[in-house]
């Protein structure tokens, strides 16, 4: 593959705090890499703009391998960036070209607050993982890994659905700010197995509930959290978790 060096111009989004009012700044970035990540080029700038006595933009990282979800941002107005089911942290500066104006914006959701610049408060992800509660499990020696046998499509599906690393773009994708997406996968993957059955109706209906609870939108059925989602987690979840929900409100639990 080619290696070239570019000249780029950011429009970057540069907010204080949930409180006060943001508003775009326009940074150049010359000799780029098409190698580098899109972070790397951030790191450079804002190695720059240090040394300038220039306050850096403060984005959110952490694995840099796609994993962790914590690089939450729209790039030209898509969740992580032009490439499909990728993270911010996976795009490479080969996707752009020498003389771009690249627009880097923070998740647009009333429950996802602004902490600063293009880092956002998803605690609320975490809250809605913790209303969950816990998977029951034996005690003592491990079992053996045939003791439960699983349906091949089952512990696929449930595979798949393990995958959502809670990243937000669903959320940040949709005109409603759904969390359907991402409440589906966590509830999909322990309803899918025998291990998540004790607890699967109390679960289903404690995160529905804590989802509203934090201000999340309905879903509309339009299916952009699927496309933009970098893992690819498929609409299906939602109406296995509508099926939970139900079936946990009409036979509840004793």
């Amino acid at each position: 593959m080619e290696h070239y060096n570019m000249n780029l111009t950011l429009k970057v989004w540069r907010q204080k705090n949930a409180n006060t009012k943001g508003s775009f700044e326009t940074f150049e970035v010359k000799d780029i890499s098409s190698e580098m990540s899109f972070l790397e080029m951030f790191d450079v700038l804002n190695e720059r703009l240090v040394n300038e006595g220039k306050d850096p933009i403060t984005f959110d990282h952490d694995c840099r391998e796609g994993i962790c979800g914590a690089c939450s941002m729209y790039v030209d107005g898509r969740a992580h960036g032009p490439w499909q089911k990728n993270t911010v942290c996976q795009l490479h500066m080969r996707a752009y070209k020498d003389g771009d104006t690249i627009v880097v914006e923070p998740w647009r959701a009333n429950s996802f607050p602004v902490i600063k610049d293009l880092m956002v408060d998803r605690s609320a992800f975490d809250r809605i993982i913790e209303a969950g509660g816990f998977v029951s499990t034996n005690t003592g020696n491990a079992a053996d890994a045939n003791a439960l046998p699983i349906e091949r499509e089952k512990s696929e599906a449930a595979f798949d659905a393990a995958a959502c690393i809670g990243c937000g773009a669903c959320v940040a994708a949709c005109p409603n700010g759904s969390a359907m997406l991402f409440v589906s996968a966590k509830v999909s993957q322990l309803a899918l197995l025998p291990q998540g059955n004790p607890e699967r109706k109390i679960r289903a209906r404690n995160m529905v509930e804590q989802m509203d609870k934090e201000g999340f939108g309905n879903c509309g059925n339009i299916h952009n959290c699927e496309a933009e989602c970098p893992k690819g987690i498929s609409v299906e979840n939602i109406a296995r978790l509508n099926k939970e929900f139900l079936s946990a409100s009409f036979f509840p639990e004793v």
